[in-house]
């Protein structure tokens, strides 16, 4: 079923656990993420950056279709939204998210630029999502790791000023995939003191690839509610196309090889982030008196 993030976020904050939030590209991806997260009963946000496909309009008409015919809840998400255009496309696409990134730029910037996006997306139902603090590139993680960390102080001021639904926080993490041997390490105190400063609001977490499940279990039970992940999925794909016997006809399974190995991937992640099992059936509302009267015989 078709839901928005904030549905999904504010329940996954209450009960403390987290939700997947893979990046797709195609209908391939997709249908692969909505199978794994039907399978094990949870909720899924399917997030998609503008970039990566040349129709938002079409794709956006397929990834409802999955959604609205899938047995668990479902958000549609725009990653990483920098241009008011493609944000705009997003919520015309049927979206109902979109997260606004202004994280490189100055505070009060920051604050106004997503304000402003907040106002146009709410009166279109649609929840937001926005950075406070910078995740970098794990190419660069020496550098990028402490250059904007997440102000607790800060978060708070954020949320109230700009009216989002769900905060992306900067605790160690970064994107991409980190140089051989190196792992991210997180801020578990900045982490905690975020959420005690936003009085447990659904806080992000960017760049989970690479960062082992311990850290990553820990991170949802104190408080991370939507997890990203793109880099982890992808490498399962490319590792299982690499183990197959792709000669002759046996080419034309590519396609479903690496699908399901990404699939595998994000079910040990959805296992990780606590959401497994924690899929819901929404309440039936106005039903005419006939049928309410049949539905309380039954």
């Amino acid at each position: 079923m078709l839901v928005t993030m904030k549905e999904i976020l504010d329940r996954a904050s209450r009960e403390n656990y987290g939700i997947a939030a893979p990046n797709v590209s195609s209908e391939l991806d997709a249908r692969a993420y909505v199978e794994a997260a039907e399978e094990l009963n949870a909720p899924l946000i399917l997030d998609f950056a503008y970039q990566v496909h040349p129709d938002i309009g079409f794709l956006g008409k397929v990834l409802r279709m999955l959604a609205e015919q899938s047995s668990v809840p479902i958000a549609i998400n725009l990653d990483h939204g920098f241009k008011k255009e493609h944000i705009i496309a997003a919520i015309r696409a049927g979206f109902t998210s979109v997260m606004i990134d202004r994280s490189s730029f100055p505070y009060e910037q920051n604050v106004a630029d997503v304000k402003q996006i907040v106002e146009i997306a709410h009166a279109a139902g649609v929840s937001v999502e926005a950075e406070l603090g910078h995740v970098g590139n794990a190419d660069n993680y020496e550098h990028d790791r402490d250059a904007a960390l997440t102000s607790p102080e800060e978060a708070a001021d954020y949320i109230q000023k700009t009216g989002i639904d769900c905060l992306a926080v900067a605790i160690g993490t970064a994107h991409g995939a980190y140089p051989k041997g190196m792992r991210p390490h997180l801020d578990f105190d900045r982490l905690e003191q975020i959420k005690k400063a936003t009085d447990n609001f659904p806080l992000v977490l960017h760049g989970s690839s690479g960062t082992d499940n311990e850290s990553l279990r820990k991170a949802c039970s104190m408080g991370i509610n939507k997890v990203n992940i793109a880099t982890d999925l992808f490498q399962a794909a490319c590792d299982a196309l690499k183990a197959a016997d792709l000669e002759g006809t046996n080419i034309y399974s590519v396609y479903t090889i690496a699908g399901n190995a990404a699939k595998a991937k994000l079910k040990e992640m959805i296992e990780v982030y606590g959401s497994a099992g924690k899929a819901w059936i929404p309440e039936v509302k106005g039903l005419p008196k006939e049928e309410e009267a049949l539905d309380e015989k039954h």
